[in-house]
This record gives structure tokens, sequence and C-alpha cells, in this order.
């Protein structure tokens, strides 16, 4: 239960004067919500930036450019002329050292003669810039008499906004969310706020959004950084909960004689390769520890990471227990199902898939297999998390992709078994910060070496205005019966208004097929998951040899024909992403070419990206990178920079207290596993806050 203090926080946006229906719809989209944002989430919306309205020069004094505040008098209107209502509103004042005109487009009538009366004093606030040799100051922030500029802060935050939401909007919605902040009891212990000088959580989002000094809300100063340990302490707290959870003692454990794992690997068309073995023996290892495993496993594309996890598998149903393996797409379920298939059979290991496709009698049919003990390894996506999937006796748990799932499925699955393994696996190379991060205190494996025979790729970035040449190029590949991949970044116009040069996939296929003829197929991710299947089989099978593809082949999609790969918009993806693209080629016996097409003029980040993405194709070092180059976000596959499931840390800056808050939650799990007393109820209040509280129920389990 959610305690009662937090109440006043979670009350929707729309109970505040102002928020109606419409302004839901953009809060919801500013927020990042599908529901109604409540006030917590507009409070944890911090500003980007601030303006200073404290310089108040004459008029003769103003700087072109700058932000100003001055004083003047409203000498004389020049409204819109009804024959031309694209022309302006013009309002002529001044100060006893010079004019300046304010400039109103589109305004209602009425509305500029009544907040600038003829011959009244007026505070005005806003750019100035020179037009036609003459002083300007277009749409004023601020118009305000004397009464209203005593009100008036020095210091205005600028939020971070949506089209069709004002700043006004958001700062008026802001400053009565601050008001009903209840009393919150101090969760953060006595040392860490005297070491890292922390003010109070009330006191820290007061002068974030209502800043005194202009360097209040920088997210390096103590009022945004307390904020962010909060955040970080919660998310470490949950960590905690859950792994100590996962990691009480254990049962009978699971590894077995090794009779089907050296059946597997003799079936292997290659050697395992050096940290593969090493992998597989320690999870091996974990697997006959008294206590569970919890065991990351990471490793570039085409690493051979499904290899490891199908011996773990194997490993378990040598005593005869069972296996899950849960994806985040169909398309890398069944990916896994491909690779894995062919092996298991060798062994005599029983496998099937579930996915959100497998419906009516066939899927009641895998289910009491499940049930009877009769799969041995089950494949699945979300599927597998869904109540009526019972194992007869789930003992691992191998989780790919694990930052696109949630505590909630991880916990799911384990508790469809008793004392799960659990072993994650990830083909984004994340960087030891991130790893503590998001992981905790999980054991890591790393799988560096590419497989045998792999060819260099050769990657290449060229301007939007050589795409003609690139397409003759493509055109040239195809007669010689190379297949090639044409990534796009979005599908239909409508996901980005205002991005309209971004190339959508279904025009860029119409008019390469116009030119190539049906040797042109696609694939994206709004379609049905059997017509992409159908789609990629064809690719596969070389009966289509261009596929133009949204970012859906972005894991999983192997075509080890494919050696020629065209992105366009590279500058709009980031370095991990562009990087797990890339991987799609390169699979085969064959030198792969990826051409990367950018839209000109670049900026400093993306001509950055294309540079580390052009000089190595190392999975750890881009991920190191891309780090430095822009925050968390983009390294775990999360669009926004900044941690991925967090609004406040940024990795960049907050790096050192994430140390620190493990450290504290490890601390808090020693001396109050189970958050008993009066600081155990107000790392409660801080969970709930931050919407960490998943793993409060273990609380009361076990």
């Amino acid at each position: 239960m959610r305690p009662a203090l937090l109440n006043p926080l979670f009350a929707p946006v729309t109970s505040l004067a102002g928020v109606g229906p419409k302004q839901d719809k953009l809060f919801r989209y500013l927020l990042g919500r599908d529901d109604t944002p409540r006030l917590v989430d507009l409070l944890f919306h911090l500003p980007a930036s601030v303006i200073d309205r404290r310089a108040r020069p004459k008029v003769r004094e103003i700087v072109p450019g700058t932000v100003v505040t001055i004083e003047v008098t409203v000498d004389r209107h020049r409204p819109t002329p009804p024959r031309n209502p694209r022309a302006p509103h013009l309002v002529y004042v001044s100060d006893e050292t010079g004019d300046v005109v304010l400039t109103y487009f589109r305004a209602q009538p009425g509305y500029v003669e009544k907040l600038l009366p003829v011959g009244s004093k007026r505070y005005v606030s806003g750019t100035a810039q020179i037009y036609d040799g003459m002083l300007q100051i277009t749409h004023p922030d601020r118009v305000v008499d004397e009464a209203g500029f005593a009100k008036l802060s020095g210091i205005d935050p600028v939020y971070p906004l949506t089209e069709g939401l004002a700043v006004g909007s958001v700062r008026r919605a802001v400053a009565q969310a601050l008001q009903k902040l209840p009393e919150l009891p101090e969760w953060i212990s006595p040392a860490v706020i005297r070491r890292c000088k922390f003010p109070k959580v009330a006191e820290a989002l007061q002068r974030v959004h209502v800043p005194v000094e202009l360097t209040d809300i920088l997210p390096d100063g103590p009022f945004w950084s307390r904020l962010a340990f909060d955040e970080l302490l919660a998310g470490q707290l949950a960590l905690a909960l859950v792994r100590a959870q996962l990691r009480r003692p254990a049962g009978d454990r699971h590894a077995g004689d090794g009779h089907l794992r050296s059946k597997i690997i003799d079936a292997l068309p290659y050697a395992l390769t050096a940290s593969q073995r090493q992998a597989t023996a320690a999870i091996a290892d974990d697997l006959r520890q008294p206590i569970r495993m919890l065991r990351l496993l990471q490793g570039d594309v085409g690493s051979g990471k499904t290899v490891v996890a199908l011996l773990a598998a194997a490993a378990v149903t040598e005593v005869g227990k069972q296996a899950a393996l849960m994806a985040p797409t169909e398309i890398l379920a069944r990916q896994h199902i491909k690779t894995i298939a062919p092996l298991a059979e060798r062994a005599g290991l029983r496998i099937a898939i579930l996915t959100g496709r497998e419906k009516g009698r066939e899927r009641r049919d895998i289910l009491a297999r499940l049930e009877a003990g009769e799969i041995d390894l089950l494949v699945g996506t979300h599927a597998l998390i869904q109540d009526d999937v019972v194992f007869k006796a789930l003992a691992l748990a191998v989780v790919d992709e694990q930052h696109r799932f949630g505590v909630r499925e991880r916990l799911a699955l384990t508790a469809k078994g008793e004392a799960v393994d659990v072993l994650v696996l990830s083909a984004t190379p994340i960087p030891r910060t991130l790893v503590l991060t998001y992981f905790g205190d999980m054991d890591v494996s790393e799988l560096r070496e590419k497989p045998a025979g792999r060819q260099p790729i050769d990657t290449r970035a060229m301007p939007n205005s050589r795409l003609n040449e690139v397409i003759d190029g493509v055109g040239r590949a195809l007669s010689a019966g190379k297949r090639v991949y044409w990534i796009c970044p979005l599908v239909e116009e409508s996901e980005a208004e205002g991005i309209e040069h971004l190339t959508n996939a279904t025009q860029r296929f119409e008019s390469l097929q116009e030119r190539f003829g049906d040797r042109v197929g696609l694939v994206h991710g709004q379609m049905r998951g059997a017509e992409k299947d159908r789609v990629m089989a064809q690719f596969a099978a070389g009966e289509i040899g261009l596929l133009v593809a949204t970012t859906v082949v972005e894991v999983g999609v192997d075509v080890p024909a494919a050696t020629i790969m065209v992105i366009e918009n590279a500058e709009r993806f980031g370095l991990a992403q562009l990087h797990q693209l890339r991987g799609r080629i390169g699979r085969g016996a064959e030198a792969s070419t990826c051409l990367l097409l950018y839209k000109e003029p670049l900026n400093d980040m993306s001509k950055a990206r294309l540079k580390v993405i052009r000089e190595t194709t190392d999975g750890f070092r881009i991920a190191e990178e891309d780090l430095r180059l822009r925050g968390e976000g983009d390294v775990l596959g999360i669009r926004q920079s900044g941690l991925p499931g967090y609004r406040i840390a940024r990795s960049e800056v907050h790096g050192q207290l994430i140390t620190q808050a493990r450290d504290e939650a490890l601390r808090i799990m020693k001396d109050n596993p189970k958050l008993e007393g009066e600081r155990g109820e107000a790392l409660r209040c801080l969970l709930y806050l931050f919407e960490r509280d998943e793993a409060l129920p273990l609380l009361g389990a076990g």
C-alpha cells in the first residue's frame, strides 16, 4: 500500500487549475505517460535552463540578442491593417534614452491594447533584436505593471516542452504542484547527508523549479544532485531487495554430469571460443553453488551467446529440470529457436516456442507438454510469464536483452519454479558503471572474440547528396547476386511530425521498387508477425535481394549472405544502435560494406559518433564511447539521453553517486532488510515516490 502521506503527489495533473483535457494530452506526451500524469511526474520534470531577467538596462544600453527587462512608457499602437492580416500589430514604447517597438503577430483583437494601454508605464521582458534598423522585442515573454513587477522573479526556469504546450503553462502547473508538496520524511542516512552536503528533498525541488541563483538548476549543483541521489537510491534499493530474494540459499542444485553438453559441443560446426568455454564453465560452477546464480553474459553481436545459453539449459536438463529463454521480441525469439533447434535435436533436447502467435489448440498442447515435463527448454516472449504457463520443474531462466524487461517480468518468470537460477544475456556490451546501475552485483561473463571466419566490415559515411550514386551501386550489387539491407529510421510521417526530411521506409521502398521491381521487400514494426517472417524468409532464400527495413532488424536477424547495408539518416541513430544494425552483415565468409548516409550539416555529436563507428567494430569500445558521448540512454538501447528508467540522474554528471547509492542500499539491506521502523517507513516512501515499489511485496514473502 502506498503511504497515505504521498497521496497528494499522486493526484492527476488535471486536478490543477488551468489543466484541462487538451493540456492533459500534451502533458502525457511531454512526461512520457500513457495515462494522465500525476503531480509527482510534473515535479520530476526539471528545467533545462534559465532566463536571467535581472539585466535592467536603459533602452540605449541594450545589447541586441540578449534578454532584457526594461521600464517603458507606451506611446502609440499601429494595429494590424484589415487588408493584410499577416502584418504584425506594433506598439511603440520608450524611456528617456530611446525607443523600442514591441511586435505581435496574429494577436487577438483588443488583446494588445488592453495589455499595453497608451500612456501607461510597463515593465517588458524579452529578447531584443535589431530589425530594419530599429530595436524590437517580438512577442515579449513578460509585460507587467508596477504591482506585477514586484512579484516577478528575476530568474525564470525554461522547461523541455512539446509542441502546443507553452512554457508558461508548465511553470504555472509546477508552481501549483509545489504548493501541494507534503512534509516528506528523511530517507538518506545522516552520514551521507553530511558527506554530500545534501539539502532536504523539499528544498531541492523548490530551488530547482524556483531558482534563486542561476546555478541552482545545474545538474551537478546540490539541489539537482540530491534528487538524483534519491532516484538512484530508490533504484539500487529495489535491485537489492530483488537480489536478496534471489540469493537466498537454494535447495537441490542444477548441474548434471555434462553428457548432454558434450553432445551439443560435438554437434557444433566450429570449436567454442576461449571465452565461450570460460563462460560455460563459470555457469556450470554457479549452478552447483548453494545459492542461486545471477550472471550477466554480455557479448557483441554474433559472439555466440545463444550457444552458451543452450549449454546452460542442457546442464539443468541433465538433472531432469527445465529451462526458459525469454526474449523481448518475436523476431528475436524465433531467431534463437533457429540457432538452437538443430543442436538441441542432435543432443535429444526437447524444445518449443511460445509467443503471442501460438494460439488455441497449438498453445494448449505446448502448455500441457510443459506441465508434464515433456519440454526441456521453452523459448518465448512475454507470453512465457502469463499465468497459465506452468512448468513441471523450472530451474533456469535465461533473460535476453534484460534492460528491455522490468523487475516485474524477471520476478514473474523466476516465480514459476523453485530457487530458479538466472542468466541474463546482453548483445549490447555494457560498460562497468552501468553493470552496477542495472544489475547490481551480478557476476559478469564477457564474450570478446568473434566466431572464426568472420570478415571485417568496411564502413563509410557519405552525405545524402550522393544518394543517386549509392542507389546505382546497390543496382550493381544486386546484378552481381549480392543481398542488401536498406535501413530507414521511421515507418510513417505521422510518427514524428515536423521531421519531414526523414525518409520513411514505405516511401523509400516504393522508390526503390520502381527502379528494381520485385527484387525489393519491406519489413517494419507495424507489420504482422507472419508477414514479417514471410518477407525475411524470402530475403534469406534470395528470392528478394534488397530488404528495406526499419530498426526491427536491429536484433537477431541472421542472413549470412547479406553483405551490404545502407543506413539512411545515420546521424539520427545512437552509436550502439548503429553498431547493432551493422552487426547484421559481415556474418558470412564474404567481405561486407556498410554505408552511412547522413543529412548535412552534421553537428559535433553526430560527427564524433560517425567517426567512432567508422574506426572500430569492437562493441566494448563503442559502448564506452557511447557512454562518454551521450549518457546512458542509448548504450542500453533506450532513446533519450540519460539513464533509462531514470528521469533525473545523468550518468555523465552523477556517475560517482551511483556507487554511493549502491553502498547505501547494501548498508540498508544489512542493517534493516525488512525496512522496519521509522527509517524503514521513510524508505518505503522513497520507493513509492520513484515507482520502484515492485520489490516491496517480497518483504512479506519468505
